[in-house]
C-alpha cells in the first residue's frame, strides 16, 4: 500500500490532490472538534449574522489550514504531514482553552455567543498569529 501511495504522490497532479483532499478532511474534522467544545452552535450563530463567531471561525479555519500548510512544506509524506497537523491542531485547541482560562473577568465563548466584536477579533487574530508559531515549530 505504502508503495502505491509513495508511486501516485510522485506524480504532482495527484500529490495537490490528495494534499488538498486530506487537507479538507481534516480542517471538517478538526472544525467538529472545535465545534465540540465550544458552548455555542458556531453554524447557528453564523446563519443568525452573529459577526464575532464568524470571525472567531473563520480565525479556526485559518489556523488550522495554515498548521496544514507548514506540515506539508516541512515533511515527505502526506502520513507524517497529517500526524504533524494533528499535533498542531492540538496546540491550537490548547491555546483556545489558555485563552478561556487567561480571561477570567468573562468567559470567551459567553461574549462570542452575544455577539461581543472585540473578543470575536481577539480570537481571530490570536488564532492566526499562534498558528504560525506552531506552524514554524512544526518539523
Amino acid at each position: 500500500m505504502q508503495d502505491v501511495v509513495d508511486y501516485l504522490m510522485s506524480h504532482p497532479f495527484s500529490a495537490v490532490l490528495a494534499y488538498f483532499s486530506v487537507g479538507i478532511l481534516a480542517l471538517i474534522v478538526f472544525l467538529s472538534l472545535f465545534e465540540w467544545v465550544t458552548k455555542y452552535d458556531s453554524w447557528n450563530e453564523i446563519r443568525k449574522g452573529n459577526l464575532s463567531v464568524a470571525m472567531a471561525t473563520g480565525g479556526k479555519i485559518f489556523g488550522i489550514c495554515n498548521i496544514f500548510r507548514f506540515s506539508i512544506e516541512s515533511n515527505d509524506t502526506i502520513y507524517q504531514s497529517l500526524l504533524w497537523a494533528a499535533v498542531g491542531f492540538v496546540l491550537l485547541l490548547v491555546a483556545y482553552f489558555l485563552f478561556e482560562f487567561l480571561t477570567p473577568v468573562f468567559r470567551i465563548d459567553d461574549e462570542l455567543e452575544k455577539d461581543n466584536r472585540a473578543v470575536g477579533f481577539l480570537s481571530l487574530v490570536l488564532s492566526a498569529s499562534l498558528s504560525y508559531i506552531i506552524g514554524a515549530a512544526v518539523i
